[in-house]
């Protein structure tokens, strides 16, 4: 397959993408970034209780 029909092909799976209205990218964007936050701050939580542990139980 040549160049040409690669991106002849490309431009016609493209035509078949059901693009998400802007509320609903809006929104999806929105959980990402909520889902991104807690899972930090979950894992910060878990690294300062196992700092703390080690801290204690090495002095």
């Amino acid at each position: 397959m040549n160049l040409k029909a690669f991106f002849n092909k490309t431009k016609t799976e493209i035509t078949h993408v059901v693009w998400p209205t802007r509320k609903r990218a809006v929104i999806y964007t929105l959980l990402l970034l909520a889902f991104s936050l807690a899972l930090g701050y979950l894992l910060f939580g878990f690294d300062f209780l196992f700092k703390a542990g080690l801290e204690r139980a090495l002095y």
